[in-house]
């Protein structure tokens, strides 16, 4: 199956430069590029792209925002955004997850990590670099653990929420199922189903809510 791609980054020369390594995957097919904020979310609209690789810093709206509004299209509810940016500060990863984000990269991504990534959340799964990814746990945890648990996580079985729990931990399905002792295909399903009954996007939110209801506290 191919997977289509929009380049959103306001570089000419790095639209042209991921353009080529993309390219060499063939199953993946880029069907547009995007210079600013505004013109990501009409291409996006235009294209149905299965995956944006979206610049956070881009004349006129930001790739944040541009998130936020390519997210919240219900006729884009398929389309994923990895952002893709020089800049690792935190202020940074926790707006691109808020705004709905499912991978976030930075530009230093070897060739075949960022074709990896592109694959991964075409799949439905999400991304963050493994140099980013503790840091952001634990700080997004440290910032709405404060709050009650909430009930919104009543609607899992409890087998659910132990999964939940360990994908907020930071392990892969694999990890999970021998954490678990089941299959890697069972630990998928029952990742599948909390998704869909918590009523998030994909796993970077459901990972989100655990922190936000407290289900996983830093540490």
């Amino acid at each position: 199956m191919t997977i289509n791609v929009l380049l959103a980054d306001d570089q000419q020369l790095v639209r042209a430069g991921f353009r080529s390594l993309l390219k060499r995957d063939r199953e993946i097919t880029v069907v547009g590029e995007a210079s600013t904020g505004d013109e990501a979310v009409r291409t996006a609209r235009a294209t149905r792209p299965d995956v944006v690789l979206m610049d956070i810093r881009m004349p006129g709206l930001d790739g944040i925002e541009a998130t936020r509004r390519i997210v919240a299209d219900p006729d884009l509810r398929d389309c994923r955004v990895i952002i893709l940016t020089t800049f690792e500060t935190d202020e940074y990863v926790f707006a691109a997850l808020q705004a709905g984000a499912s991978g976030f990269l930075t530009k230093e991504v070897d060739p075949e990590g960022l074709r990896h990534a592109v694959r991964v959340v075409a799949a439905g799964e999400a991304l963050l670099s493994p140099s980013v990814t503790r840091r952001v746990v634990s700080r997004f945890g440290h910032l709405k653990s404060a709050r009650e648990p909430g009930a919104r996580l009543a609607v899992l079985t409890a087998r659910e929420l132990e999964v939940v729990r360990l994908v907020a931990t930071g392990l892969s399905n694999e990890q999970i199922a021998a954490e678990l002792v089941i299959s890697p295909l069972t630990a998928k399903t029952h990742i599948t189903r909390s998704i869909a009954k918590l009523g998030v996007r994909d796993r970077v939110q459901m990972v989100i809510l655990a922190y936000e209801d407290g289900l996983v506290t830093p540490g």
